[in-house]
């Protein structure tokens, strides 16, 4: 079979997972960038909701994140990040459907939007939109503290799951903000997990392929498309 083709922009959250879980499995991929046809007709023809991320291997074409993770956990060798157990397996499902109505949500679209990128295209951040985020954020993480308040190093305890490479990007991006690294050190059992999966050599591997971190063009209609009403 051909190499996985991974469309998207870099600093996609999504994009990132799924980049994240190739580079952990040592998938060979290949990213095609669509920044400069992002909404287009090149684009939408991969994706017809618009948005990032799209796996393509061979002719099978495929969308959205957690059917991407599954599908590349399923055909790519070990190690495996899917436990078999089903409580486990459920508990996996449940801090991803989390970091997607959660976590990502307000970490993203409210806070980090507003924080930096916004602001890297000169659009002014929105304050009612950050202050409306921070206690909702808040709340997932004091309930991610107390799920890791066990001796693992990972959200299922002592196994690295697809759960952990969902969760690192958007914690990451948050991180990045002054709201983020100051509401970061009431968690310290989070801090100990995060600080975990940045060592890991899977998240510096992926690190250091990335391009520096360069304003999103295409972000400029985000701040009338999806900015969230606060």
């Amino acid at each position: 079979m051909a190499e996985p083709i991974v469309y998207g922009f870099p600093r996609s959250t999504f994009v990132n997972i799924v980049r994240l879980v190739l580079t952990h499995k040592d998938v060979s991929y290949v990213f095609n960038d669509l920044e400069p046809v992002m909404g287009k007709a090149e684009h939408l023809a991969l994706h017809p909701f618009n948005r990032v991320p799209i796996l393509r291997h061979d002719d099978f074409i495929l969308y959205e994140t957690d059917a991407i993770v599954d599908y590349i956990d399923e055909v790519f060798a070990e190690p495996r990040l899917t436990p078999k157990e089903p409580r486990a397996r459920a508990r996996m499902n449940q801090w991803i459907s989390a970091v997607n109505s959660y976590f990502y949500p307000y970490m993203i679209y409210h806070v980090t939007h507003e924080r930096l990128v916004f602001p890297e295209l000169g659009i002014a951040s929105d304050e009612k939109v950050v202050a409306h985020a921070l206690p909702k954020i808040e709340i997932a993480l004091g309930a991610m503290e107390r799920e890791l308040a066990h001796d693992g190093d990972y959200l299922l305890g002592s196994e690295l799951t697809l759960a952990d490479f969902y969760m690192l990007p958007c914690t990451f991006a948050f991180g990045l903000t002054d709201e983020g690294q100051s509401m970061y050190r009431k968690f310290p059992s989070f801090c100990r997990w995060r600080a975990g999966m940045e060592n890991l050599s899977t998240t510096r591997t992926l690190r250091a392929s990335l391009p520096p971190r360069e304003p999103i063009p295409h972000a400029r209609e985000w701040a009338t498309s999806h900015r969230p009403k606060c």
